[in-house]
């Protein structure tokens, strides 16, 4: 099965909620939808399973044009943030559902429930009713519904989103696994970059209705094509600064100099932008050639094994996350390093010229 949307446009009133995106999904695909709050994630999923018709475009499933076909004539399963179970039915009759919807036999009911009760490692639960389950137990029994259903296009808005840290860890790291076996075409949207880059699969960035970039999920973490993509890729926030390289040197806004050296190296002279994420910038002593930034220690967080130190440089905010636990007082003077090869430029309009060579 393939399922592709061709110029697909949602407006609601005076409200863009997706404009011109096009992309296409194959069978056994895992496609996460990357974006911020309203960025359009939740209109795209509803365009792809028939839930809304887009005001114009197209969506196709196995070639065939399907624009407008209401939801119930579709292949398609949907869990939401907000997970929904029937809490007066058992775990069981919450997975079976669907089939006595289908009024399956009652042994391909019991065979196929048994059966993605085991994938989804909920067994020892099929007897009780959700409200008995943890939260994560019943957000497994919703994914389970949607699965056991047999689906061939299975969207996931956020399922994780109001679980707990360790519930979300857990799931987190079941769902590649449980996403490969089944084989049907899962789409999940999130908000957090870290949880795009533990499932994997393929990345769609999403900012006010576009689709920026689609892509394998290592290559867009890495080679950003915008500067909007790299903020959107990047948790904690995206360190940027405006540049001018010029005769051999590098004059950062806010007045340090330094050097062309590394990415800088080959750039024609002219402005631009640089962006770095907060484990590219060091809170200590550089190594020879990387670039040094007297700051002021606004903040540090310890997070476990890590640390978050809040920089102000010259009116510019910067974040820094140093591996192991570092304790800065608030207005102590540090000198922050980066080095020059390990950095994203973008030209004026935002778009990618240089990034690290080693992805």
């Amino acid at each position: 099965m393939t399922v592709e949307l061709r110029d697909v446009t949602s407006v609601r009133g005076a409200e863009v909620h997706l404009s011109d995106i096009s992309l296409s999904l194959e069978r056994g695909t895992l496609n996460v939808l990357l974006g911020p709050t309203l960025s359009g994630k939740t209109s795209l999923m509803r365009a792809m399973a028939g839930l809304d018709a887009p005001t114009s475009g197209r969506v196709l499933v196995d070639g065939k044009d399907v624009t407008g076909i209401d939801v119930r004539k579709r292949s398609v399963a949907m869990v939401y943030q907000q997970f929904i179970n029937y809490p007066s039915l058992t775990i069981f009759e919450n997975i079976a559902s669907p089939l006595r919807v289908q009024r399956r036999p009652n042994e391909e009911i019991d065979r196929r429930v048994r059966e993605t009760a085991r994938l989804l490692r909920l067994e020892p639960y099929l007897g009780r009713t959700p409200l008995a389950l943890s939260g994560g137990q019943q957000q497994r029994t919703a994914i389970a519904r949607a699965l056991v259903k047999g689906a061939d296009l299975v969207l996931l808005d956020e399922p994780l989103a109001n679980l707990d840290y360790k519930l979300r860890e857990e799931l987190r790291a079941e769902l590649p696994r449980i996403f490969e076996i089944s084989g049907a075409i899962f789409v999940y949207a999130t908000t957090e970059p870290s949880e795009a880059l533990l499932l994997g699969g393929r990345t769609i960035c999403m900012s006010e209705g576009r689709a920026l970039q689609i892509g394998d999920t290592p290559t867009v973490y890495h080679r950003p094509e915008t500067l909007r993509v790299a903020e959107l890729f990047s948790d904690p926030p995206l360190n940027t600064v405006a540049i001018e390289k010029r005769n051999g040197a590098v004059a950062y806004h806010g007045g340090d100099t330094a050097p062309a050296n590394g990415l800088y190296a080959a750039l024609p002279d002219g402005p631009y932008n640089i962006g770095f994420r907060a484990h590219q910038l060091v809170v200590a002593n550089g190594a020879a050639g990387h670039h040094v930034f007297p700051a002021t220690v606004a903040l540090t967080e310890i997070a476990g094994s890590e640390s978050f130190v809040h920089l102000q440089r010259n009116g510019t905010n910067w974040v820094a996350v140093l591996p192991g636990v570092h304790e800065f007082p608030p207005g102590q003077a540090v000198e922050a390093t980066l080095d020059p090869d390990d950095l994203f430029i973008f030209d004026p309009e935002g778009r990618l010229v240089a990034a690290p060579r080693g992805g």
